[in-house]
């Protein structure tokens, strides 16, 4: 076995494979850029390496700063990931050269399988049914768009290298092929230096369920059951589950036996996942996707239900030793769910947030574990994926998982960094999902029910008054009529006045008096209740009208954070907000939704625009947004240029409506 192993990444994923390095005795080393220098993944493993800036082309996906690092540090081998370095052939040859071990598959397979289209003709070869449609290589924008005519619309444009949703469009008409085929090329290009595009069938009523495959260097291959993946959001996995409920034995046996047949094709070792869409109304129906030859994001829910750690199987099979089970030794054992927690704000369509971590909670109990890279200062930046971490939970059914998982991310809470925890508990509660009817459609079609921001609990606002009036409060008793806190009169308690106001939502008057131990609050226009509260560290304990709840809380930077059931609120001062935000966008106004780089400018000082027109491309996080005209006009400003950093709401362009531009 290794004595030292380098992990060529970063986040939970970093974070999760060191844990194992640790249990099995094996010496672990980092990797960091200079924008993760106090990041958890280096703090937890035995050595840290820096590997250059923020940009990840100019560390984590820098091969030779990568393997340098492994040579300086004695590593034996060296652990991907996912993501980055994991999948990328290029690596594994200089792995190869330098004498370091890559822990994953030969170089054959990683080609075989990362270019969609030979994975394609490879497995159709060993009998895997595979999705109609065109996977030449080297196709022309003109071949494209004939080859979704001819396969019919809707069709599914997807880039040849890479995945994880990057690039791919869904094209429901002619009308749309010019502007989605460029827009994928383009993504494509950015995320994976190569724009090459292949047509399929689009599969409406989609089932996506993946099969977790594992080979030893001695011939055997077996599966460890599957993962239904069919909640997502723009081709992103948002919740996994070990087993399927769509599946039953019979229908289990024939997929497994697929993807075995799909990794014996190209002599995988190591893990990997084969991929499959599911006709929803006919399970018998599955087709080929693709095989992704490394750990996959949701291989917890595997681990739950089947007791392995597939992070040891890996170094074991790399080390060259034989896989300690076969077929007839896997058993699923109950189920299991996992979440995945975004820095994003599903009310403004997903777009990636950042921020610092301010406070912290997370969730523990029977059945529940979290894979994580979050510790309080931890910065969430726009250099990287949004992924924060992974909540799962395990049960004896797939009812008792679910609930449990609600429950856990009811007890989930990041201070400081909008994340989509409340959207996930509402995706878990859907009827649909609450009873298995699940399909890739599912979050589209939900629209608002499930991203909608839900008005601030008025408990919510009364609690974050008296946790003003607690900061206020001297620490001793009070000694003389000047050492009062603010609000109190001689004679009597008086109100304390406040407007509070969340994100987005309108100013709440709040109103209080006496002491904490002791208050009474009174919130808009409702009636005034009997209060009291007390702190514990960075817990608030407040009491209303004899009804107790418990806060995670901070206070920084003019805002109070609370967060219960889930659900995090950030309340601040109304002078304050309103103050910040003057002059933000007014009719005509386009401000940037989300940190991150101009990637696109498509329009010009003095262009004559419509609503809905593209004016500009913003990227973070891998993730484009396109901004348009907010009406029909002439566009008068247009601050950025392509490469340009833009902040949060910072005004990029106005657009001029006519009669504005006549009278000016």
């Amino acid at each position: 076995m290794f004595e030292t192993v380098l992990v060529a990444n970063r986040g939970e994923i970093a974070v999760r494979v060191v844990r194992t390095l640790r249990a099995m005795g094996i010496r672990s080393v980092a990797v960091h850029s200079e924008a993760d220098a106090g990041a958890r993944h280096v703090r937890e493993a035995d050595v840290a390496v820096p590997i250059g800036p923020a940009p990840a082309a100019q560390s984590y996906l820098s091969i030779d700063r990568v393997l340098d690092a492994a040579v300086r540090t004695g590593a034996q081998a060296v652990h991907p990931g996912y993501g980055f370095l994991s999948e990328n052939v290029e690596f594994a040859r200089a792995c190869e050269k330098a004498g370091v071990v890559f822990i994953g598959p030969p170089v054959a397979a990683i080609e075989a399988m990362g270019d969609k289209i030979r994975a394609k003709r490879t497995v159709m070869a060993a009998g895997v049914p595979v999705v109609p449609g065109r996977t030449e290589p080297g196709m022309s924008d003109d071949e494209v768009a004939a080859a979704a005519v001819e396969a019919g619309f809707p069709v599914l444009l997807k880039p040849s290298a890479g995945g994880g949703g990057k690039g791919m469009r869904v094209v429901r008409s002619e009308g749309e092929l010019a502007g989605q085929i460029a827009a994928a090329r383009r993504e494509a290009r950015g995320s994976f230096g190569d724009d090459t595009l292949l047509v399929e069938r689009y599969i409406g009523s989609a089932r996506h369920i993946e099969v977790q495959v594992f080979g030893d260097a001695h011939g055997t291959v077996v599966h460890l059951g599957e993962r239904e993946c069919s909640l997502q959001r723009r081709h992103q996995k948002v919740i996994e589950e070990a087993p399927s409920p769509l599946l039953d034995d019979a229908q289990r046996a024939a997929m497994g036996a697929a993807a075995v047949e799909a990794a014996r094709a190209v002599g995988y070792t190591g893990a990997g996942t084969v991929e499959f869409i599911v006709d929803a109304h006919r399970p018998s129906d599955f087709f080929f996707l693709e095989m992704n030859t490394r750990l996959q994001v949701e291989h917890p829910v595997t681990e739950m239900v089947t007791g392995l750690d597939l992070v040891e199987l890996q170094l074991r099979v790399a080390a060259g030793e034989r896989l300690p089970l076969t077929q007839d030794d896997v058993r699923l054992s109950g189920h299991a769910i996992e979440a995945r927690l975004y820095a994003e704000d599903p009310a403004r369509g997903f777009l990636p947030q950042t921020g610092t971590v301010l406070g912290l909670r997370e969730p523990a109990g029977a059945g529940v574990r979290l894979d994580s890279s979050l510790a309080v200062g931890s910065v969430v930046g726009t250099d990287y994926d949004p992924m924060l971490a992974k909540v799962v939970a395990h049960g004896a059914d797939r009812e008792t998982a679910r609930a449990r998982l609600v429950g856990a991310l009811g007890h989930t809470a990041v201070l400081g960094v909008p994340t989509n925890t409340a959207f996930l508990r509402a995706l878990l509660t859907d009827p649909d999902v609450v009873a298995g009817r699940l399909d890739t459609g599912l979050i589209e079609r939900r629209g608002e029910a499930l991203t909608a921001a839900e008005p601030v609990p008025p408990a919510v606002y009364a609690a974050a008054a008296l946790y003003e009036l607690l900061e206020a409060e001297p620490a001793g008793p009070v000694v003389d009529r000047w050492d009062v806190p603010d609000g109190w009169r001689v004679g009597e308690p008086a109100w304390t006045v406040r407007r509070l106001q969340a994100a987005g939502g309108e100013p709440v008057t709040v109103r209080v008096r006496g002491r904490s131990a002791s208050a009474e609050v009174c919130v808009g226009d409702g009636a005034a209740a009997s209060a009291s509260a007390t702190r514990d560290g960075d817990e608030l304990t407040v009491t209303l009208d004899g009804v107790t709840s418990r806060y995670a809380v901070v206070h920084a930077g003019g805002q109070v954070w609370l967060a219960a059931d889930g659900r995090v609120t950030a309340l601040r001062e109304h002078e304050r907000l309103h103050a910040a935000a003057e002059g933000a966008a007014g009719d005509g106004v386009v401000t940037a939704p989300m940190p991150g780089t101009v990637t696109l400018v498509q329009a010009a000082v003095g262009d004559r625009v419509e609503a809905g027109t593209p004016l500009l491309v913003v990227e973070a996080m891998k993730m484009e947004h396109v901004l348009t005209a907010p009406l029909g006009g002439t566009v008068t400003e247009l601050g950025v240029t392509a490469g340009h950093q833009v902040r949060l709401d910072e005004r990029v362009a106005v657009v001029t409506p006519p009669a504005a531009d006549e009278e000016g």
